[in-house]
């Protein structure tokens, strides 16, 4: 009795069987540098409309900006993406002043570029990360060597 279930639909019946592949339009990018963060204010002059009283950004958020620049992920940004992550700093900067009510808005736009493992799943993104790993898996084998008199003991045994 091969398999379980039942035999799979036909072919002939399955659903979206004359669906059209499905072609994207390729444009050249303009990749662009990480602004820096622009001066915040704190409030608005009634009068003529100009801000006043220049505020700090958080320290946090300044980290959070120097690590998107530092991401893997930021050598294909261009100028809108910057754009949009500096939007997005102002609610950062917000949420960690104290404004909780942002959190949803700020994990939304952080995971349309990828900030998680999940996100990045999603969005079908990898690191390339295979020639570091073996190389330090490499490393780990051989100290346990030394450590355990030249036998190498198997990864439960070293915590790998």
């Amino acid at each position: 009795m091969p398999g379980r279930g039942p035999a799979p639909k036909a072919a002939n019946k399955r659903a979206r069987r004359n669906a059209e592949p499905v072609t994207m339009r390729i444009l050249p990018a303009i990749i662009a540098e990480q602004p820096e963060l622009p001066t915040r204010y704190k409030t608005k002059d009634d009068e003529d409309g100009t801000w006043t009283d220049e505020v700090d950004w958080p320290t946090v958020t300044v980290r959070w900006w120097a690590m998107w620049r530092d991401s893997p992920l930021a050598a294909a940004f261009t100028y809108n993406d910057w754009s949009f992550l500096m939007d997005t700093a102002l609610l950062h900067a917000e949420f960690w002043e104290g404004n909780v009510k942002l959190a949803p808005e700020l994990r939304l736009r952080e995971a349309k570029f990828g900030a998680t493992p999940e996100d990045r799943a999603r969005l079908r993104i990898t690191f390339a990360q295979a020639e570091e790993a073996e190389t330090k898996t490499a490393t780990r084998r051989a100290s346990s060597r030394d450590r355990f008199g030249g036998v190498a003991l198997p990864q439960e045994a070293t915590g790998d």
